[in-house]
């Protein structure tokens, strides 16, 4: 067992107070937007094997690499070969993230070897795939959460942008109405990307005033509306406040999680939550954001469709694990509420991540007795190797590991 040493992100969208609050350290001022738990290249996590300390400290991906079976199980091995095929995080997010999408490893595997054929540098600002993976991924609400997720059917649309009852959203909402729902939305994301810039700053400061003014009225999208003028503060003139009119609204109640695939256009707005993702950083941006956004490649990946968000809720087993189903291999989350007295046999095989985000957790080796206490923000990692027990004090503990 060994307690993670995580770093933080400081992304302009981060909480300046959330992830200080959950660590029990001082703000400082500046945004702390995500804690990355896991051994990804960027910013692994480090450990103190054998005692060790400050100086000492081993990033995750180097121990590891040492010995692959050992810290991940042969089955996670022979699936994923030998890295953690998870990150992990704790997200904190006070203004949007980019409008963005992620392609499926078919995409991935062809896309990035096109770049690599082309000599498109792997840090190149216009690079799409920097590696051949997939990324869904699962971000779980620790406070009120607010996103969007995935088409709203065109029809509904259609009548949202009409009561905005701005001139320039009215060819799309015709175009919504009368092209089978696929072709509608193809055509209708098309068209607002690759709109003027001029005049679709125009737009968004016609939107963003219509929408401030339905949002302080009684009505059936008054959030979708408010969150339209939201991003608006935080983007004027960006072509992603029209495209974000096309998507779900989502708001997350703490415990509730929202499940990710391929293709699915989200944005996560504002709230506290721990995130895990398969390991890529393959994005296709649709805006928000002032990066590159490559408008043929994107359309080759969104799925257009409408669909309900994917909004989990755990499922207890008989071990008192509540778990949140994923269709994927590459991770499995999970948490346990741990009253005074309790304890939880952890199963072996897999790494294993561990958050508290409530209370204080005790995790025992059932072979030596060693303990290792966690407070509320504190993690651990778990090898395959290791029998542990879980126990705590009114505790609540989130489980990272793979579903293989």
């Amino acid at each position: 067992m060994d307690r993670l040493v995580n770093t933080v992100r400081p992304y302009a969208w981060g909480s300046t107070t959330a992830i200080p609050e959950l660590l029990g350290t001082t703000p400082t001022g500046e945004p702390q937007a995500e804690l990355w738990m896991g051994a990804h290249p960027g910013a692994p996590s480090r450990v103190a094997r054998n005692g060790g300390g400050g100086a000492d400290l081993r990033p995750l991906s180097d121990v590891i690499a040492a010995d692959p079976e050992g810290e991940l199980g042969s089955r996670a091995v022979q699936r994923f070969g030998p890295r953690l095929p998870f990150l992990f995080k704790v997200l904190a997010a006070a203004s949007p993230l980019s409008l963005q999408v992620h392609p499926d490893r078919e995409r991935a595997v062809a896309g990035h070897a096109a770049e690599e054929a082309a000599g498109v540098p792997l840090d190149a600002p216009h690079r799409n795939y920097k590696d051949t993976n997939h990324k869904p991924e699962l971000l779980c609400a620790l406070t009120h959460f607010e996103g969007l997720c995935g088409f709203r059917a065109p029809d509904e649309t259609a009548g949202l942008l009409a009561a905005l009852d701005v001139d320039s959203l009215k060819p799309y909402a015709d175009l919504l109405h009368a092209k089978p729902e696929e072709d509608a939305l193809r055509e209708v994301l098309t068209a607002v990307l690759g709109a003027d810039h001029e005049d679709m700053a125009r737009t968004v400061s016609e939107t963003a005033a219509a929408a401030e003014r339905l949002a302080a009225q009684e009505g059936p999208h008054r959030e979708v509306y408010a969150a339209c003028a939201f991003l608006a503060r935080h983007y004027p003139g960006d072509h992603g406040v029209i495209a974000a009119l096309l998507l779900n609204h989502v708001r997350l109640q703490p415990g509730e999680a929202l499940y990710l695939g391929a293709g699915v256009p989200h944005a996560y707005l504002d709230g506290l939550g721990v995130e895990i993702m398969a390991n890529s950083d393959n994005v296709l941006r649709c805006g928000l954001t002032p990066k590159h956004i490559d408008i043929p490649e994107l359309l080759r990946v969104v799925r257009f469709e409408s669909a309900a968000p994917a909004i989990l809720r755990p499922e207890a087993d008989a071990g008192g694990e509540e778990v949140y189903g994923t269709p994927v291999e590459e991770f499995r989350l999970s948490r346990f509420d741990l009253a005074p007295g309790a304890e939880a046999t952890l199963p072996t095989g897999t790494p294993q991540i561990l958050l508290c985000t409530t209370g204080t957790a005790v995790l025992r080796r059932t072979d030596t007795g060693e303990e290792l206490r966690l407070a509320r923000g504190e993690s651990a990692f778990v090898r395959a190797t290791e029998p542990v027990a879980l126990a705590g004090d009114d505790a609540r503990v989130f489980r990272a590991t793979v579903a293989v």
